[in-house]
């Protein structure tokens, strides 16, 4: 997998753990030194989630008190300190969106390898403009208001742009049941637009798209997913799920390991790229012959 720079989701997973692993050796309870730092407990408890950041002043306190003395880890911890403050391009668009989901811009921002199962859209990433606007709810129990639904248009267009075209993009591996190639979002010419899109970019050399046909069977998976890899193995891949009720960052190990195992199963089970492209023409192709007709 190609290396891809450390921001700071990534430096704040890092410090995270390594902080929380120094209270367990000091054999420290999250009372104990939320009451020695004058913090509240739901603070500590906050810093160890990685839900907010930490300074470097407050590293150096804690590990002091973890009686961490190397200096040279030390360093270490207050350098991801810093760069779990440094602002990236989505730090804007944080309180726009869901804790879960700026979650998930974040790491994968910071990603070396994307790996997608969607079953009934195309993943945010390879969707056009028109698609994208039109596969948000307007309306019905899930709509989004109308003033919001151009912002997360943009969003999503801003992680297209840092994403699939920076100096160094990440791997992305995309699994597309046949449902979401022939579901109408938007009407005809959308979708069209839509299936040239995606196969276009499969000539990108790090773009792989399948198709699970209808042929392979039922499929029993029926939420999306994407597994994120990371170019340190100290960093350990996790998992997304989104659906109308639920957006959740997944990275408890045994979790991870059976999306992976659910991801591989549904590869062995697709068609060829080759095959996925053809058939992404194919059906372009029809719409327009259904224009014509």
């Amino acid at each position: 997998m190609p290396a891809r720079h450390q921001g700071p989701t990534i430096g704040r997973r890092r410090l995270r753990a390594a902080l929380r692993r120094a209270r367990e050796t000091a054999d420290l309870t999250q009372d104990y030194v939320a009451k020695q730092m004058d913090w509240s407990l739901s603070k500590l408890i906050r810093i160890e989630s990685g839900s907010v950041s930490i300074s470097t002043n407050d590293v150096k306190a804690l590990l002091d008190l973890y009686g961490v003395r190397d200096q040279q880890q030390v360093h270490e911890l207050v350098e991801l300190a810093r760069a779990a403050r440094r602002r990236a391009w989505w730090s804007s668009y944080k309180d726009r969106v869901p804790a879960a989901y700026a979650a998930y811009i974040g790491l994968e921002a910071e990603a070396s390898a994307l790996q997608y199962f969607q079953p009934i859209s195309f993943p945010g990433l390879l969707q056009t403009e028109e698609y994208a606007r039109a596969l948000i709810p307007a309306d019905g129990p899930h709509h989004v208001p109308a003033e919001e639904i151009e912002g997360r248009v943009q969003i999503r267009l801003a992680r297209q742009h840092e994403v699939l075209y920076g100096a160094d993009p990440p791997q992305i591996e995309v699994i597309l049941d046949e449902a979401a190639l022939r579901r109408v979002t938007g009407g005809q010419r959308i979708l069209r637009e839509q299936l040239r899109h995606v196969a276009q970019m499969c000539a990108a050399p790090h773009i792989t798209v399948r198709v699970l046909p209808f042929a392979a069977g039922s499929n029993t998976v029926l939420g999306p997913f994407v597994i994120l890899h990371f170019a340190d193995q100290a960093d350990a891949d996790v998992v997304y799920v989104e659906s109308a009720l639920v957006q959740e960052v997944i990275d408890r190990g045994g979790e991870v390991r059976s999306y992976q195992h659910v991801f591989d199963r549904l590869r062995a089970e697709s068609l060829s790229q080759a095959d996925s492209v053809a058939m992404l023409r194919h059906l372009a192709e029809s719409l327009d012959d259904h224009d014509a007709g």
